[in-house]
């Protein structure tokens, strides 16, 4: 009880922590200042993004696009023990609330007690820990996503999904060609969603990976147009193009550029590819601008009309521009991702003691001005539209991430990526780039160690030794 009132009164008294502030700014401090553009989150909102290595380097699907090695399913899991280190390093690095994907294989494999420990390990020290996983057994062992949640704390996962996937169940997905065929499959996972919370009560945000190549390109439209459709069981979809690493098949590995995988974004958002450009212009970086973008969006759904997509970083309105820096100059690294309901109200009055005229005449306006976008005419109506039920308001943001192979690393430009790397692994003392991880046999060689009994643990049953592939994960950034 004690403690429960010591973290309101330090949420109140101080709705941003010291220690956030200093982690975001040793973050930008490492971006060159051609980088710290109005739509850099690094060191404004983000210190950066953790991923686990070694928690489950098996899987039982076959994936077509696998960064994982030859050797991926004969290795044993690292321990508890293990992992918990690399979630310290994790947190020392990012500070409180920071972000971490519990990934390496397809992590449902592992003891459920084991991965329910892991995940309340990384909250029960500060970190907001999302599973990432290809879902399937989700599927095959009904209650399992629930005790996660119950019994872990779990509040946000990923679900990877697209046609270079092999393994599925349900003949119709197994072998699965177009991306039109998997929407089924999508709807399923999505009302999975849907039920997990309503019979758990609590919070559950999914994310959505889909891997690009040439095969698929033109399935990107459609995937948009259902999560547009579905914002309330997704909030992030993340389209990483396929690089040359692991054990990708050499047939689907012809690159994806970034403005052509945009242009099929901007052909589901708008139902025109050639608007690509004026979707770009509300795009957001986390780090270098050739690893990372995205574009952050409110999608309103109004009964007998198609959702409607509204970007919500409009950096060329000079008024959302003011609004954006003074929000980031008090409010930088804000979050309420680990709050229970009572402290995050308590933080959020924290925040407007600390700047009670900034919300009110700063922010209130602001909010007034969304509804007048949403219906120039009649904003009144909507709002009373909203007040009943008959629209709803929800987050979605679209993203665009891109690996490197070994030959992309070692050009100047792959060099300086690394160098801001925002997506990092903790591998013996170093926390090491996920690019690096993947291209450069890092990760062979600590599956090395692993084999070698340096942290291993042994795997369960259910680990399947199939040749397979792994989950990607996303809010932004995806470890194969």
């Amino acid at each position: 009880m004690g403690s429960s009132l010591r973290a309101l009164v330090r949420a109140f008294r101080q709705p941003v922590s010291p220690e956030t502030r200093e982690r975001l700014d040793a973050a930008r401090a490492r971006l060159p200042r051609r980088y710290r553009t109005p739509n850099q989150l690094l060191g404004r909102q983000y210190a950066g993004c953790g991923a686990t290595i070694g928690t489950m380097p098996r899987c039982d699907f076959a994936c077509r696009g696998c960064y994982l090695g030859e050797d991926a399913n004969r290795v044993p899991a690292a321990t508890v023990a293990e992992i918990r280190r690399q979630l310290r390093a994790i947190r020392g690095w990012l500070g409180e609330g920071g972000n971490v994907q519990i990934t390496d294989g397809e992590v449902t494999l592992r003891d459920t007690a084991e991965l329910v420990e892991i995940i309340r390990y990384s909250r029960s020290i500060g970190l907001v820990p999302m599973v990432m996983t290809h879902g399937d057994a989700f599927r095959r062992r009904p209650g399992l996503l629930e005790r996660l949640v119950t019994e872990g704390g779990l509040s946000e996962v990923s679900l990877h999904v697209d046609t270079t996937q092999r393994g599925r169940l349900g003949c119709e997905y197994k072998h699965a060609r177009r991306e039109s065929e998997l929407l089924p499959l999508r709807e399923e996972l999505a009302e999975l969603v849907r039920q997990v919370r309503r019979e758990t009560g609590r919070t559950l945000e999914v994310a959505s990976t889909f891997t690009v190549t040439r095969d698929n390109l033109d399935g990107v439209p459609g995937v948009v147009r259902w999560f547009c459709r579905n914002t309330d069981a997704f909030k992030l979809l993340s389209f990483q193009p396929v690089a040359q690493v692991g054990r990708t098949e050499d047939d689907i590995a012809g690159a994806v550029g970034v403005d052509e995988l945009w242009a099929r974004i901007a052909a589901g958002v708008y139902g025109d590819e050639r608007r690509r450009d004026e979707l770009l212009r509300h795009r957001g970086f986390l780090g270098h601008p050739d690893c990372s973008q995205f574009v952050q969006a409110l999608v309103v759904e109004q009964a007998g009309r198609p959702p409607a997509f509204h970007p919500l970083m409009r950096l060329h309105d000079r008024k959302d521009a003011a609004i954006l820096e003074e929000w980031v100059a008090r409010f930088r690294g804000l979050t309420f991702r680990l709050d229970s309901a009572p402290r995050a109200a308590v933080r959020l009055c924290g925040a407007i003691r600390q700047a009670p005229g900034f919300f009110l005449l700063r922010l209130v306006p602001f909010l007034l001005r969304w509804v007048r976008r949403v219906d120039p005419d009649r904003p009144l109506r909507f709002c009373w539209r909203w007040l009943r039920g008959r629209a709803a308001v929800r987050y979605l943001n679209i993203v665009s991430h891109h690996f490197m192979s070994r030959a992309q690393i070692e050009t100047p430009a792959g060099r300086e990526r690394v160098g801001l790397c925002v997506f990092q692994v903790p591998i013996g003392d170093e926390l090491v780039s996920m690019c690096e991880v993947n291209a450069l046999g890092l990760r062979d060689r600590y599956y090395e160690r692993l084999r070698q009994g340096d942290g291993a643990s042994p795997a369960p049953r259910t680990a399947a030794a199939s040749g397979g592939g792994a989950a990607r994960i996303a809010a932004g950034t995806s470890a194969r």
